[in-house]
């Protein structure tokens, strides 16, 4: 793995995601660095303060620019000042109804949205109908013209206003209109309407393609989806059953998300053990107590699965499979692995394999720079590939 800063896995991995965001205008090199120096490793409270410290300073000179009537240095720091604050909300779900969760992500959605205000480009904020609710997105206009479309959307953790630093950018100067939404479990939908994660994201996605077919500047024959993180599965489990879709991208490929499979890895001992729900809790959490990235997996997976146990969560997540789904699916699909990958190692391969349409096996390796889960460090690098694939596979001439 990248080490940056800190020894601890997930403390350096979190910080390399925030960082990556620069080429992008998400973060700046010198903020990241210095905020991570004041942080105490492994100390989940420490990175709240030293990450909310950083976007505060973000966000009062964005205000002081736009005060003196400088619209592009205030979007930047907006822009930075969203980041910063995703990132420092990022370890507190342990505890539900802290009421730093809500404020923090608020910061974090506002300051995007004052960024967007200050575009030059057409962006709208969109409700797209689901389920006698609404999910959140935005709409990124390259222009008025009718091209094709990509819709994104994260996984276990992200937020819809964090997928313009990954991906959108990237896309708006190679043509693509984008659509970025939060499911259940995700963004808005798990934090304001306490929605939690669902296996058969199908029924997510078909109310967003059908949206997308209500606008003139969507080329109807050329929708594509792209699922980031724990989005490397529910992405081609929509896939598999809304066919108005061109072409698929799994960034990266996982073909399950069941946290007891996870947890019989990861025991030792008799395997009956493992029925007895007393006992797995009582095993999980003693993981917890020594390892930051499990504690924090399980605390975000009880979060956005609104499971009151680590038996419960365990249940929830049975379903999270492509077995005797992938082969379903008719359009075409990239998988993609990263070579150093701590979340998802092996899962990409097993995805691929299970596919019968026509299908594409990416790679990202330590010599790109890209071995990390999602490719973090190398995002500029990972778009260039994602979207020469995307090109050809959609015919767009570059």
């Amino acid at each position: 793995m990248m080490r940056l800063i800190f020894n601890d896995q997930t403390f350096s991995f979190e910080l390399l995601r925030t960082l990556s965001y620069s080429p992008y205008g998400g973060a700046d090199i010198g903020e990241c660095l210095s905020t991570a120096y004041r942080i105490e490793e492994g100390n989940f409270d420490s990175w709240y303060a030293e990450w909310r410290k950083t976007a505060e300073r973000m966000h009062r000179l964005a205000a002081e620019s736009l005060d003196r009537g400088n619209r592009v240095s205030a979007r930047e720091f907006y822009m930075r000042a969203s980041n910063y604050y995703r990132t420092a909300e990022f370890f507190l779900h342990g505890d539900p109804q802290d009421p730093r969760i809500l404020d923090t992500w608020c910061k974090s959605r506002s300051t995007f949205r004052e960024a967007l205000r200050l575009m030059e480009m057409p962006v709208e904020q969109v409700d797209i109908a689901y389920e006698g609710t609404h999910l959140p997105g935005y709409l990124y206009l390259v222009d008025e013209t009718t091209r094709p479309t990509l819709i994104i959307h994260g996984g276990f953790d992200s937020t819809g206003e964090e997928l313009y630093f990954e991906v959108v950018a990237a896309a708006l100067q190679r043509g693509y209109h984008c659509l970025t939404f939060e499911g259940p479990g995700q963004g808005a939908v798990i934090r304001e309407q306490r929605i939690p994660f669902r296996h058969d994201w199908e029924n997510v996605v078909t109310p967003v393609v059908d949206y997308l077919l209500t606008r003139p500047e969507v080329d109807a024959t050329r929708i594509a989806l792209m699922g980031i993180s724990l989005g490397g599965y529910l992405a081609p489990r929509a896939a598999a059953f809304e066919h108005r879709l061109a072409a698929c991208i799994a960034n990266d490929g996982l073909f399950s998300n069941q946290f007891g499979e996870i947890g019989r890895k990861l025991h030792r001992g008799n395997d009956a053990d493992l029925n007895d729900p007393v006992y797995v809790d009582r095993f999980i959490r003693g993981l917890m107590a020594h390892h930051t990235g499990i504690r924090w997996a399980i605390e975000n997976g009880m979060f956005t699965y609104r499971a009151a146990s680590v038996a419960e969560l365990i249940e929830k997540t049975e379903p999270m499979t492509l077995e005797g789904v992938a082969h379903l699916i008719p359009c075409p699909v990239l998988v993609c692995e990263a070579e150093a990958d701590h979340f998802f190692a092996g899962q990409p391969e097993m995805l691929y394999e299970a596919l019968t349409c026509p299908k594409t096996f990416m790679r990202f390796t330590a010599e790109d720079g890209a071995e990390e889960h999602c490719h973090f460090g190398a995002l500029q690098y990972c778009n260039h590939r994602l979207f020469e694939w995307l090109d050809q596979t959609l015919c767009v001439k570059g």
